[in-house]
């Protein structure tokens, strides 16, 4: 046991408190600094960490220190973290000894070496003070609780457990993947995010249900742009002359297709279920997929509005649980290229529907079908709108075309009843469902609510 005081002492004993050791004078602290948390290691029973504080005496400096003989020698692990911030925190990996993560007054950083080395952890976390932390050991996530700004969670953070100069040297590296549940979300308050309570209710965003992956990208993939602007700036590092870039490669410039990456998602036998675009920017990427195909709608190049809680985006129906594979192209003027190996991983259904499917080869083959039925329908309520579309232009032709006969306007009246006929038994009748009447089930209706 480990007692730390706030005038600098700790005391521990090894016979389960009958007598105590004093700790006094550890080289590098100063006198009188208050034991902010003491933290014994999960893999060695004389392994010890400390966090000191001292700033009540206007010392900002950070304090680390680790013993591994129960306390007789101490060396201070802080190394490269921030001058002025104070460390209050700290948590030891229960699988990795070497990773550490310790919580700051700039935030939360992580150690891969036993705290050689510092980095800072950021995606999304502000630069807050860090007041503690604990690793929930089942889902391999780390929780911290803030000064002021209420609590963060780290979801799943073994790839940091990987991490390695050799696996940095790679141009692209995919992490383990961890097996995935497979469920659908569900939206207890009617919508997505808040529903209809208002901004006063509080409410945070769940993690997106899907597989998760986390990959490593060495360098971004550079534009022509980018490129010259480097050249350029090295030229005027080195004191060299400029010039101004040839008309031709400006239009290159700004003709090029950015660079993206893609993630490839295939079965077992290596069909192709699910392909998604992704920045190909630098550093340690994180993406889901869904567990689902692509929707079997028109390409939308829109997206839904995350602020509007009726706003969706289709989505396609859900894979089968089982073996799926994953891996990383690049896609660079005009051509793909696959960066890394095929990664296994593994969707489990979360078997908590109340209308299991029996058999699910036949659940699979029927979603098939209606994804088919769902592009063909959607496929011609787009048609259907290019048709309203062309009567507009031609009715607008035929009032300004002098030597159109009048007649046509008449003949392109019967062709709007037509397609106003066919667009009832498609879609259903418009002129009832506007005025709240009950309707008959469209086709599209059908197929939507499939």
């Amino acid at each position: 046991l480990y007692v730390g005081t706030d005038d600098g002492l700790i005391q521990v004993t090894q016979d389960g408190g009958a007598t105590w050791t004093k700790i006094d004078n550890i080289p590098g602290v100063p006198d009188t600094t208050y034991v902010n948390e003491i933290v014994t290691s999960q893999h060695d029973r004389n392994t010890v960490y400390v966090t000191f504080n001292h700033h009540r005496y206007g010392d900002f400096h950070p304090y680390i220190f680790l013993s591994k003989d129960a306390g007789k020698t101490w060396t201070a692990i802080q190394s490269n973290l921030p001058e002025r911030g104070t460390v209050y925190c700290l948590a030891e990996d229960h699988v990795n000894a070497n990773l550490l993560f310790a919580g700051t007054e700039f935030g939360v950083y992580f150690s891969i070496d036993g705290g050689q080395k510092w980095i800072q952890l950021k995606a999304g976390l502000p630069t807050i003070a860090v007041r503690d932390m604990e690793i929930q050991q089942r889902e391999n996530d780390l929780v911290i609780a803030s000064f002021g700004r209420g609590f963060y969670i780290l979801d799943d953070y073994t790839p940091l457990r990987s991490l390695s100069k050799e696996t940095l040297d790679k141009a692209a590296t995919v992490f383990p993947i961890k097996d995935a549940w497979m469920y659908v979300p569900s939206y207890p308050l009617g919508t997505k995010g808040k529903g209809a309570l208002g901004e006063s209710y509080f409410s945070a965003p769940n993690p997106k249900p899907g597989a998760v992956f986390t990959f490593y990208l060495k360098d971004a993939i550079k534009t022509i742009k980018d490129k010259r602007k480097e050249a350029e700036a090295e030229k005027i590092k080195n004191n060299q002359p400029l010039y101004y870039p040839s008309l031709d490669s400006l239009r290159m410039e700004d003709e090029q297709t950015p660079p993206q990456l893609m993630v490839t998602i295939t079965d077992d036998a290596g069909n192709v279920v699910r392909r998604i675009k992704t920045s190909a920017s630098k550093g340690m990427h994180r993406i889901t997929w869904d567990f689902r195909y692509a929707p079997f709608s028109p390409v939308a190049l829109s997206t839904a509005d995350e602020d509007n809680p009726f706003s969706y985006n289709e989505t396609g129906y859900m894979a089968l649980p089982g073996n799926y594979k994953m891996f990383i192209s690049k896609y660079e003027d005009g051509a793909y290229t696959q960066m890394t190996e095929p990664q296994p991983f593994t969707c489990q259904a979360l078997n908590a529907t109340s209308l299991p499917a029996a058999d699910k080869k036949a659940l699979d083959n029927f979603s098939k079908k209606a994804g088919e039925l769902r592009r063909i329908i959607s496929a011609t309520d787009e048609y259907k709108n290019e048709l309203y579309n062309k009567l507009s232009y031609i009715n607008a032709a035929i009032l300004q075309t002098p030597l159109a006969s009048p007649d046509l306007a008449k003949t392109a009246e019967l062709l709007k009843q037509r397609l106003n006929k066919a667009v009832t038994l498609l879609d259903g009748d418009g002129s009832l469902a506007s005025r709240e009447f009950e309707t008959k089930p469209s086709v599209s209706g059908r197929i939507a609510n499939i």
